[in-house]
């Protein structure tokens, strides 16, 4: 299985933070959901992929090529989607076209005029007219309009309704559906990666907690709920992330380690919003990948 994008062994350091020994894979045709709290380096990671930020060492390869911020036709097959637009407020749809398209060689205008038609945008509207919905399909549209082989998105989600979200978790599958292009999706809203996802990159502090199938992640671990009564400090030593309170408590147990717990306690699926948080919260998984 080729990889769109291979990253090994990245390393950023800045005062206070070090991006440490980063590596992960998106395979063509597939969806990578890219997760951990603020702060984890996310954001690090996906500039040292787009030449903003230059690491000290290790490697990003592109569509097979290890030198890929030498070559402005390898950076022109990655298309962006932040949490905001990166075009002018006063600027027409059809001005966006005009500005961007010179800086790609592979340009399409009737793929252009066809998304916008299909994400109901219309070329005569301002961009700060545009709901928030409509500027990430604007630049969904973009990135479509040159033929990108991976699409990178950071945020793209925050501050949609669950309509506009449900919208664009479509043309996301719809991008992929033919087996030669890749996602790398960083986003809080973890529900859409349980939608589409097909791997998860689960980073904090810097290093690498987990990569690799989603589902794998999920079937790893489960929910833990009891009453205090039910604990003791054996049993505790198997909990992750655990929280007490008046009632009883809660936390993430390993999915082979409940039987070391008492038969009667509550285990339930959980979810990789829950995984984030006892993850964030208590022990590391020390770098696993599945």
């Amino acid at each position: 299985m080729n990889n769109i994008l291979e990253i090994r062994n990245l390393i950023k350091n800045y005062e206070g933070f070090s991006l440490n020994d980063v590596s992960f894979g998106i395979p063509a045709g597939y969806i990578m959901g890219f997760i951990g709290p603020n702060g984890a380096g996310k954001t690090t990671t996906i500039k040292s992929i787009l030449n903003i930020v230059r690491p000290d060492s290790g490697e990003i390869s592109l569509f097979g090529n290890r030198a890929p911020h030498t070559d402005r036709g390898i950076m022109n097959d990655i298309g962006v989607v932040m949490d905001f637009p990166y075009y002018l407020d006063a600027w027409k749809v059809k001005d966006v076209e005009a500005a961007v398209s010179p800086f790609y060689k592979g340009w399409n205008h009737d793929i252009f005029t066809s998304s916008i038609n299909k994400f109901e945008i219309s070329k005569n509207k301002q961009v700060k007219n545009l709901s928030r919905g409509m500027k990430v399909k604007l630049m969904v549209a973009v990135a479509m309009s040159h033929n990108a082989k991976l699409l990178i998105l950071d945020e793209p989600t925050s501050g949609l309704d669950p309509v506009a979200r449900d919208e664009l978790m479509d043309i996301l599958s719809n991008y992929i559906s033919n087996g030669d292009k890749g996602i790398l999706f960083s986003t809080h809203i973890t529900s859409d990666l349980e939608k589409i996802a097909d791997y998860i990159t689960f980073i904090i502090d810097g290093k690498i907690q987990f990569t690799g199938e989603k589902d794998i992640l999920i079937e790893s671990y489960l929910l833990v709920k009891g009453g205090l009564s039910d604990l003791t400090e054996r049993h505790k030593k198997y909990i992750i992330g655990l929280r007490e309170n008046g009632y009883g408590f809660e936390g993430m147990v390993k999915a082979g380690d409940q039987a070391n717990l008492p038969r009667h306690i509550s285990f339930e699926k959980i979810s990789l919003d829950e995984i984030i948080v006892f993850m964030n919260k208590g022990d590391k998984l020390h770098g696993q990948s599945y």
